[in-house]
């Protein structure tokens, strides 16, 4: 049995180095997205942006959610808090206080996210849970500064329920955005790409090459979804574990490498590839390790002597209390019994969008758990068919003289020919997102508040022409089948005057 046991365990056994380094890369991706969305501080945060705090627990808030963010509608406020959020996640990079910095970036984002639901997209969900489960996970045992304070581990293969978590999550990511992509254009025709590539508002320049051949792009869907479906199965193969996860990890690298370079998608492709960074196995970080990007020598085995404050919460208790074997096994068998129990309801939550027998679905009662801690998620990436509203904005100003302007594009006169590239009308993937949310009939009470910031900032520029009427206007354009053309229809969404 314990042989057994052991066999079982190979493709959740976790190398330290690889966890330390998946620590750091959530660390950087924290900052890089503190810094895109601190851009747009008081558009999207702020009560003088497109969605006051109090619009936002009238329309989007439910009972078990939090958020620190919504505590002020002053975007001085919000800039403080993007600040603490920096701040631990610097500390999460350096693995101070690693445990703590962990708790407190994911309480952070979690907040954030909760102010405005309107800019998220799949990654957020990603990046969300590899925060939770690194609150389990040892990432800070080796290269940080709390490794220093502690001895070097006998070894860097590490095995627990928050490395099965984390393991399975990232399988779960994948088999489910194949199972949610149900529809024909996946499964049977293979259109799904060419459908996806008519989207001139998430079309980038290499998309634009693949976009002539449609032989190329049936191929590509299919691959796409079968790669989908089975590349997870590596993760779970328990012979020749290092080079399954090795291959696991390369095909998901090329896989998001190309989704970059062909669809406007944000930091979603960023934050796929980071979070294959715990599954790196030993041979790629000895690798590593000899090209010297990678420390050779593990941390010093003596403990100095520092002041209570500075020492890992965990050394710290263990100063202060003697521990017996027995509260230690009662401590972990808690701790790995609650991990397991979360990973249950993630499975549950995941698979509730895809099982129809309805004595499986997962009642509204019991999701409040999933909507207190935010790990709720869903993969419907492109699922189950690809959106088929295609266009871009125009921002139809009317000056006081009579004059039309397209504020959309720095006030210059207004124009209905199709632009070059809709891409580069949206400063950042938060405002496609935004702009994608706008169109649904079902935010229709979030229009007038897009119109009104607009109107506002436009007058706050001293040289900008005083104007009577703001339209947001949106060029409609429905994907055809067979590269037909399709009619625009102008459609007008909001109109508004100061």
């Amino acid at each position: 049995m314990a042989v057994l046991f052991t066999w079982l365990k190979r493709p959740f056994t976790l190398d330290l180095r690889a966890l330390a380094l998946l620590r750091m890369g959530v660390a950087l991706l924290l900052l890089l997205d503190l810094g895109i969305r601190s851009t747009d501080l008081e558009a999207f945060y702020a009560n003088m942006g497109v969605l006051p705090v109090p619009v936002l627990l009238e329309r989007l808030w439910t009972p078990y959610q939090f958020s620190f963010h919504v505590v002020s509608g002053l975007w001085q406020v919000q800039a403080l808090l993007f600040g603490m959020a920096a701040a631990v996640a610097v500390a999460l990079l350096l693995g101070y206080h690693t445990r703590l910095a962990t708790v407190a970036s994911w309480v952070l984002l979690v907040s954030l996210q909760n102010r405005n639901p309107l800019v998220g997209q799949g990654g957020d969900d990603l990046l969300r849970m590899l925060l939770f489960w690194g609150i389990f996970l040892p990432w800070g045992r080796l290269y940080s500064r709390d490794a220093r304070l502690l001895p070097p581990p006998e070894t860097t293969g590490y095995c627990s329920a928050a490395t099965l978590a984390y393991v399975v999550q990232i399988a779960l990511l994948y088999w489910c955005t194949a199972l949610l992509k149900s529809g024909p254009e996946w499964t049977t025709e293979g259109t799904a790409l060419y459908y996806a590539l008519s989207l001139d508002q998430v079309l980038l320049p290499l998309g634009r090459l693949l976009y002539p051949h449609p032989e190329l792009l049936r191929t590509l869907t299919f691959a796409t979804w079968y790669l989908e479906l089975g590349l997870p199965i590596l993760l779970f193969i328990p012979v020749g574990v290092r080079w399954w996860r090795l291959a696991f990890v390369g095909l998901t690298l090329l896989f998001h490498l190309g989704i970059s370079l062909t669809l406007f998608v944000g930091l979603f492709w960023l934050i796929n590839i980071v979070s294959t960074l715990g599954l790196l196995p030993p041979p790629a970080l000895d690798w590593l390790a000899r090209r010297g990007q990678l420390p050779m020598q593990r941390l010093r085995a003596w403990r100095p002597r520092l002041p209570a404050w500075q020492l890992p919460w965990r050394l710290h208790l263990e100063q202060r209390h003697d521990w017996g074997a027995g509260p230690r096994r009662l401590l972990r068998a808690s701790r790995e019994g609650l991990v397991l129990g979360l990973l249950a309801y993630v499975c549950w939550w995941n698979l509730d969008g895809i099982l129809t027998t309805p004595r499986w679905l997962m009642r509204e009662p019991a999701r409040w758990l999933g909507y207190l801690f935010r790990i709720d998620q869903h993969w419907g990436m492109f699922a189950p068919v690809v959106f088929k509203d295609d266009g871009w904005y125009i921002l139809e100003g009317t000056t006081k003289t009579g004059k039309v302007l397209d504020l959309n594009r720095q006030g210059r006169p207004v124009s209905y020919a199709k632009p070059r590239s809709v891409v580069a009308l949206f400063r950042n993937d938060r405002w496609r997102k935004y702009s994608e949310n706008y169109l649904f009939v079902s935010n229709a009470w979030m229009r007038p508040y897009y119109c009104n910031y607009l109107l506002r900032i436009w007058h706050e520029n001293p040289a900008h022409p005083p104007l009577r009427q703001l339209e947001v206007v949106y060029m409609k354009e429905v994907s055809q089948p067979d590269y037909q053309p399709s009619p625009v229809r102008r459609e007008v969404l909001c109109s508004c005057a100061p």
